[in-house]
């Protein structure tokens, strides 16, 4: 998956040290899930490693800019009465902010996700306080399909969830 400024690509062991040297930071933590750890250890990265390198077929690429991998961005697919729709969660080291990376890896794991698994829906869940994942999701094409009012707790403070999700058309 190409783009003239950053490619999506498999993991690989060997990312390692990118991996923790841009996930070790508490601007990128805050806007995730508790299961991204802060702070962003060696061992938090070859855990990650050992899961996402084994997935087939392919969930999670890395984000590739400048030879290393500076960011994330998964399609995870529900199962059970979900099973027509995908999770997406993504993340990019703070350098590579404000570059239109996001919008352009969304827009293609999109593609990606639509091509390779039997769904009909991608959806993603910022907070309420991140507006920029929430614009960036809006470039991509996705709609916001409800807002949660006070219904996370992150780092001490409650948060809305927000879900965005684009449709197969």
């Amino acid at each position: 998956m190409n783009n003239k400024i950053f490619i999506l690509r498999p993991w690989r062991q060997s990312d390692i040290e990118s991996l923790v040297k841009y996930a070790n930071n508490p601007d990128i933590a805050k806007n995730l899930t508790n299961a991204f750890p802060h702070p962003y250890t060696q061992q938090s990265g070859e855990a990650y490693l050992e899961t996402v390198c084994s997935q087939k077929p392919v969930r999670v690429f890395a984000i590739e800019a400048d030879g290393e991998a500076v960011g994330s961005i998964g399609v995870f697919p529900q199962t059970d009465i979900h099973c027509q729709n995908a999770e997406m969660g993504y993340w990019l080291a703070e350098p590579f902010w404000g570059k239109g990376i996001m919008t352009s890896a969304i827009k293609q794991m999109v593609d990606y996700a639509f091509l390779t698994f039997d769904i009909n829906r991608v959806y993603a869940r910022p907070f309420g306080s991140n507006k920029a994942s929430q614009r960036v999701l809006e470039k991509s094409g996705f709609k916001l399909e409800a807002r949660f009012k006070d219904v996370l707790l992150k780092n001490g403070r409650t948060e809305d969830e927000l879900i965005y999700a684009i449709r197969k058309e």
